[in-house]
């Protein structure tokens, strides 16, 4: 490492100029980098839901469906208005009132229960059935051009819509994102370092790593829009430290060594052993969400995983030639750092630790019982503004055909009419359920197959599966619409032991169902992967216990939070963040245990030593946890999106609730737990 980091020093101009040239390809690869918005394509591909959306797919033809509603329009505008969306490329099927199949068959000869499906009053609707999946580019393009061709008397609601707005939403707030959290990242360390200059090196080349990796994100194809809209926060918030890191070894060797090149040198490989234990703990927070059988925490744990990877290549290569170029201009700026004394919190600590341990365990009952009992929500559209064309589409359809969502059947083409009926007839049967669609329910006894024309047949039948439409009153992930699915299931396979009930409900219960299972498994490989890193970078069996412990606390107290509040959490906040939160915070416990164990090893008294570790670390730990805060609140703040309002704002508090830990109980309970500790740790001694 030596020979690497004194060369590193002397071709400082050659490696600026190689990292700086490394941007060129990853603005490329960023920009050839595709993005999901749908978040239920993070399925797992073995469910009935996901098989059934690929045989629409298939055999139908049909990859996306949306209900458009229009408003007081009359017949004649109505058929205009249904031929033009059937003109606009990606629409595959029209079917509505005025069009009825195309046309083959006069309206007036309908049942009157299958023309009140179409129309209430002055409202009508027109069932829109696309080419290709809710979020590809095509379905989007068409639901914005179905909106410019219809204009404000109509409506389109369903998932499609919902990601095409998310789309545009947050690609007009993610650079917004990324500026918040530098200027407010900025602000922070311009009073907490002691430099003015200082703060806009760190943000500018930790910029240059986060460029590298959402450059290489080429690699994966595509990332999800949660992804890419935090990633680069997220980056800047965890790996912010290294360079602190950095800095302050750089000071401390410059007191040591006579030549700044040297002492540069002899930084970075101090500093590279110091962060790759740190970010041993956070790559291993990143890499147990990827374990998830919903892929979006793969998505984000592989992308962040290499965020921290990079942070810490472009902390030992990039930041120690530009801060030894602007040597002279650093200290031209320097300045006194604004932090409090932490002299007296040491005090405190050790006269009161006693009653920190107490506080600790009185605050595990209400902090453990709100995590464990916090509510969260699944449906996408519940996140976004109430203002968004489609969260309005969504409600009209709700408040004039009494219709929150649409459940797909997918039955063997070969099931006989007696017994598609018979399933229809019990569909209709079940709490919620407003109308079920199908061929033969059309038909009915009155209308031949004969006279309809193939485009009419070819909607709802294929050479192998035949489809049919239930309209439901109740609202995706609800426990109503949950059960009513259940009931649903339980008639179809009565009638056909391979069909399928497909659907945004249907795949959000599977949702459900997933992230539950997530949430355990995520939970027990982050805590003992970290036990295990913890465990060989300090040498001891009860520090890795009581470390987890207290940060473990310190997540239950975030979570708790919006459970004693009211407040409703998106379904992936408490699994990404207890995780995030568990691996990037988890190295201020370290540092400041690392700090008591080399007293302790010394021979020093217990209470000199945490007195000591409190002292030494305090200041490093509050501008750490401070930054992390600041860089994340503010996005928290601003954004109108609440999946990614929520885990920011969860992040920053996280950042908080840990160093508040770190400081006040953590040291209170090596003091307690001291003599256990000095037994199961390699190297301690005991002194009285």
């Amino acid at each position: 490492m030596n020979r690497f980091a004194r060369w590193v020093v002397k071709h400082r101009v050659v490696v600026v100029i190689i990292c700086l040239a490394l941007m060129i390809p990853s603005i490329f690869g960023m920009a050839s980098t595709r993005v999901k918005y749908d978040l239920l394509y993070y399925l797992p591909e073995e469910l009935d839901t996901i098989k059934g959306q690929n045989i629409l797919m298939e055999d139908f033809g049909k990859g996306a469906f949306s209900l458009c509603i229009t408003e007081g329009l009359n017949e004649v505008d109505q058929a205009d208005l249904e031929e033009s969306i059937r003109r606009i490329p990606h629409v595959d099927t029209v079917v509505g009132y005025a069009s009825a199949l195309n046309g083959s068959i006069p309206s007036e000869i309908l049942p009157d229960d299958i023309r009140g499906r179409f129309e209430n009053g002055n409202d009508r609707i027109i069932a829109v059935f696309f080419d290709d999946t809710s979020s590809a580019e095509g379905t989007m393009e068409a639901i914005t051009e179905i909106r410019r061709v219809a204009g404000e008397k109509c409506f389109v609601s369903g998932l499609s819509a919902v990601v095409t707005d998310t789309k545009a939403l947050v690609e007009e707030q993610e650079g917004i994102y990324v500026a918040i959290a530098v200027a407010l990242c900025c602000v922070v360390l311009m009073l907490t370092m002691d430099s003015f200059l200082l703060p806009l090196i760190f943000l500018c080349c930790i910029g240059v790593s986060i460029l590298w990796n959402m450059g290489s994100n080429c690699l994966m194809g595509e990332i999800s829009y949660i992804t890419k809209a935090v990633a680069a926060v997220l980056q800047l918030a965890v790996t912010l430290d290294y360079s602190i890191f950095l800095w302050h070894s750089y000071k401390e060797q410059k007191t040591l060594c006579s030549d700044r090149d040297d002492a540069m040198a002899a930084a970075i490989g101090q500093t590279f052993s110091s962060i790759v234990g740190s970010s041993l703990t956070t790559v291993a927070g990143f890499v147990a969400i990827c374990f998830m059988s919903f892929t979006l925490g793969r998505d984000l744990g592989i992308v962040m995983s290499k965020g921290v990877i990079l942070g810490v290549l472009g902390t030992v290569t990039l930041l120690p030639c530009v801060i030894r170029m602007m040597d002279n201009l650093i200290t031209k700026t320097s300045h006194k750092p604004l932090l409090p004394s932490v002299a007296s919190i040491s005090r405190f600590i050790v006269k009161h630790y006693k009653a920190l341990c107490a506080l600790a365990v009185v605050l595990c009952i209400p902090a453990f019982y709100g995590y464990s009992n916090v509510n969260v929500y699944y449906d996408m559209s519940s996140c976004l503004p109430e203002d968004l064309l489609s969260v309005k589409a969504n409600e009209k359809l709700s408040e004039s055909f009494d219709v929150s969502t649409n459940h797909l059947v997918l039955i063997d083409a070969d099931v006989s009419q007696k017994n598609v009926n018979a399933m229809t007839r019990e569909f209709k049967q079940v709490d919620g359920v407003q109308d079920v669609l199908s061929l033969d329910s059309v038909l009915g006894s009155n209308i031949p197959e004969s006279i309809l024309p193939d485009a009419g047949i070819s909607l709802l039948k294929s050479d192998r599966y035949q489809m049919m439409l239930i309209s439901s009153s109740y609202v995706i992930s609800s426990d109503a619409v949950n059960q009513q699915i259940d009931e649903l299931n339980a008639i179809l396979k009565k009638y056909d032991e391979g069909g399928m009930l497909i659907g945004e409900a249907p795949c959000t219960k599977d949702l459900i169902n997933c992230t539950d299972r997530d949430f355990k498994v995520v939970s027990v490989i982050s805590i003992a992967a970290i036990f295990v890193i913890i465990a060989l970078v300090l040498k001891s069996f009860s520090l890795p216990i009581l470390l987890v412990a207290m940060i473990e606390l310190a997540i239950a107290l975030n979570l708790c939070i919006p459970y004693f509040t009211g407040t409703t959490l998106p379904f992936v906040g408490p699994i990404l963040i207890s995780t995030i939160q568990l691996g990037a915070t988890v190295d201020y416990a370290i540092l400041m245990t690392t700090r008591y164990k080399q007293g302790r090893m010394a021979g020093k008294e217990k209470k000199v030593a945490v007195g000591e570790a409190v002292a030494a670390s305090a200041q490093s730990i509050l501008v750490s946890g401070v930054s992390f805060f600041a860089s994340t609140f503010g996005v928290g703040l601003y954004s109108n999106v609440d999946i990614i309002s929520s885990m920011c704002s969860l992040i920053a508090r996280g950042a908080l609730c840990s160093v508040a830990v770190v400081l006040f109980l953590l040291p209170a309970m090596l003091l307690l737990c001291d003599g256990f500790i000095v037994r199961t740790t390699v190297g301690m001694k005991k002194k009285a």
